[in-house]
C-alpha cells in the first residue's frame, strides 16, 4: 500500500503528555521497541505555536518504527491533570499503531507502564485486524492493531516492524457530523464509511451496557485511513487541560499537508521551522479543530 509515502494527509506525528519520560521511554523505547530519534526540550516558539508556553524548557523525545516509517512518536513531559483518565473526554482519545503478532504483546509488555485494558482478540465482522487497547504513563490510549488484509474500501498497513507507523487517530467528538466536516471542508479529505457498533472501550469507560451502540466515521485520503471520529455519550466531559500546558493524555495529531498557504484557517502562532523529526526542516503551523483538538500540520511539498 501508499500510506508509508509522504502524501497529503498521511500521519506524521503522534504526540502524547507523560509525566515522566524516563519512564516513558523505558516503555516506548524498551519495550515497544520504536528507535529514538531525537531528544531535547521544547523549544519557546514551539510551545507558543501548540498554544501550551508553561511546557517551554520540558523534556521532549520523539520515536521513529525501526520499519523507517516517517510516523513517529513524540512524548512530551508534563504533570498529569488531576482526574485525567483515558477515554472520557473528548478530543483526541486514541492512537492506533500496525504491529506485528498482537497475541505477542500481553507477555512481552508485562512489568511495563501499559495497562492492557483490551487484550488482543479477534473483533467479529473485522477478519482484516486484530485489536488490541492498552494505556500508558500519561493516560494516553493507544491500540496495538495487527493488520491482517484491506477492505474493500481502504488500505491497511501491515507492519514491517514489531511496532510500526501510527495509521490511525481517533477523535471523540461531542457533534460528530461537524468534526468530520471540518476535516473535509478545511483539510481536503474524504468522508468515507459510517459505523454504529457497541464500542466496548465507549462503554467500559462510561459503565454503559454492552449493549450501548456508537457512530463512529472513517475520514480517509482516498484508500488510506486517517482519522476515527466516534460519536461520545453526552456524559462526557471537557478535556481537564490545565492553563497553558498541552491537553493531557493524546495530545497532538501531526499530518502531512501538500501546501500549508492553502489551508484556510489561522494557525495559533505564525509558521514554524525546525531540523528535528518530524519536521526536517520543512514548515509547520498548529491549529485547533472543531472540537479543539491540536492539528499540526507540516508542509512536504
Amino acid at each position: 500500500m501508499t500510506a508509508r509515502a509522504l502524501h497529503h494527509g498521511a500521519i506524521l506525528c503522534a504526540t502524547a503528555a507523560v509525566p515522566d519520560l524516563d519512564m516513558a521511554l523505558a516503555d516506548y523505547h524498551d519495550r515497544l521497541g520504536l528507535k529514538i530519534v531525537f531528544k531535547g526540550t521544547v523549544p519557546d516558539a514551539q510551545a507558543l505555536s501548540w498554544d501550551a508556553p508553561a511546557i517551554a524548557g520540558n523534556r521532549q523525545a520523539v520515536l521513529q518504527p525501526t520499519s523507517g516509517a516517517q510516523s513517529y512518536i513524540r512524548l512530551v513531559e508534563q504533570p498529569l491533570a488531576d482526574g485525567f483518565r483515558a477515554t472520557q473526554t473528548y478530543g483526541w482519545a486514541a492512537f492506533e499503531l500496525s504491529v506485528e503478532d498482537a497475541f505477542s504483546w500481553p507477555t512481552a509488555l508485562e512489568g511495563s507502564g501499559f495497562d492492557i485494558v483490551g487484550p488482543p482478540r479477534h473483533i467479529a465482522g473485522l477478519d482484516h485486524l486484530i485489536a488490541m487497547q492498552m494505556v500508558g504513563r500519561g493516560q494516553e490510549m493507544i491500540y496495538l492493531n495487527e493488520v491482517r488484509d484491506n477492505t474493500p474500501t481502504t488500505d491497511l498497513p501491515k507492519a514491517q516492524s514489531p511496532v510500526d507507523l501510527t495509521f490511525i487517530c481517533i477523535l471523540a467528538a461531542k457533534d460528530r457530523q461537524a468534526a468530520t466536516d471540518w476535516y473535509c471542508e478545511k483539510l481536503g479529505l474524504d468522508e468515507s464509511e459510517t459505523h454504529t457498533i457497541p464500542y466496548s472501550s465507549i462503554n467500559r469507560a462510561f459503565e454503559l451496557p454492552d449493549t450501548h451502540k456508537t457512530s463512529l466515521t472513517m475520514v480517509h485520503k482516498g484508500r488510506m485511513p486517517i482519522i476515527e471520529v466516534d460519536g461520545y455519550p453526552d456524559i462526557a466531559r471537557e478535556r481537564p487541560t490545565v492553563a497553558g500546558q498541552l491537553p493531557p493524555g493524546n495530545s497532538i495529531l501531526t499530518l502531512a499537508v501538500v501546501d500549508l498557504d492553502a489551508i484556510p484557517l489561522e494557525p495559533i502562532t505564525n509558521i514554524q521551522r525546525a531540523e528535528n523529526a518530524p519536521y526536517e526542516g520543512r514548515r509547520s503551523a498548529t491549529f485547533k479543530g472543531s472540537e479543539g483538538e491540536l492539528i499540526e500540520l507540516v508542509e512536504i511539498s
